[in-house]
């Protein structure tokens, strides 16, 4: 199995249970990543050392290695720089933050797909995420999608070595029309120049985004399971980003069995639409909507104004 990066921060309640998961797996080699608190954030020093003290319970034979802030990095930085000191030491690695659950069966599943597509410039990540309620691989155990899911995700040096937190590319990519490859409609089109505008001013700090964008400008596809192999319990006041509850927080993981694989590889763009709607640009476009709504009603009774 390639070396599993555990991503942890300031929730020791939630990093038991995804640690418990690492612990049955019994990788080889694990990498620990921590930042360090937010300065004027009263207890966070603490919970931060006692998620820090849930990794010392290992009780099999495994290199570890913790890359531990001394200072608060945000979202963006700790977790984008810890995937980069794996990867320029290692081919490939497991990427699992603290608030996602895998099913036995994740582990497996990436190490497999890992050493398959290894050569394959085309398949830059593997997710461990399905989050649609009909199924589109048919009789394979997973499909190709332009998302690169990451509540469990594993990738390659070679795939990452395109990653850019600063998006420096964006402008340029943005300008000739390179979304337009990736958007088939006004909706998703304006909603992904939105997201990665927010990330290239600084608005929002996020390394997400930032590997959506590496992936698409390098024509990258990720491998998505026919079902759902990780659950994601992060979600509430304590997450970063993840801070009010969606219907795709807690879905129950299964065991994705004997693997199956695709006689191509291609991108299923009807699977792609559905998470669009889904996930993306389709929840999106109806809060703008609600929201364009409430500024109206707020308009109305305050009362509309008169011609002079």
């Amino acid at each position: 199995m390639p070396p599993i990066l555990y991503i942890i921060f300031n929730r020791p309640d939630v990093a038991r249970q995804s640690f418990e998961c690492i612990r049955r797996a019994r990788p080889e080699k694990l990498i620990v990543a921590a930042d360090a608190a937010r300065p004027g954030v009263v207890g966070e020093a603490e919970l931060c050392l006692q998620t820090r003290a849930v990794t010392d319970a290992i009780d099999w034979d495994c290199d570890v290695q913790r890359l531990y802030a001394d200072t608060n990095m945000g979202c963006g930085r700790r977790i984008g720089s810890a995937i980069s000191q794996v990867l320029d030491q290692h081919e490939s690695c497991i990427i699992l933050e603290d608030d996602c659950i895998p099913d036995h069966s994740f582990f497996g599943y990436c190490d497999t797909l890992l050493q398959k597509y290894a050569d394959d410039p085309r398949v830059m990540a593997i997710s461990g995420d399905n989050f649609q309620p009909s199924r589109h691989a048919g009789s394979n155990s997973y499909y190709f999608s332009k998302y690169p899911h990451c509540w469990g995700w594993a990738t390659w040096k070679r795939a990452w070595q395109h990653f850019d937190l600063r998006m420096r590319g964006w402008p340029s990519f943005r300008d000739s029309g390179g979304l337009q490859t990736y958007c088939r409609t006004d909706r998703e089109l304006n909603y992904w120049t939105a997201m990665f505008d927010l990330v290239y001013s600084g608005t929002l700090d996020t390394w997400d985004f930032p590997w959506t964008l590496a992936c698409w400008q390098h024509s990258g596809m990720t491998a998505l399971p026919e079902i759902n192999l990780v659950s994601n319990i992060g979600f509430g006041e304590a997450g970063t980003h993840t801070t009010s509850q969606t219907p795709y927080a807690n879905l129950p993981r299964f065991s994705i069995g004997d693997l199956v694989h695709p006689h191509q590889v291609f991108r299923n763009e009807e699977a792609d639409q559905v998470t669009d709607e889904l996930l993306y640009s389709g929840p999106w476009q109806r809060s703008e909507r609600r929201n364009k709504r409430k500024r109206f009603w707020r308009f109305s009774k305050r009362g509309m104004p008169r011609a002079a």
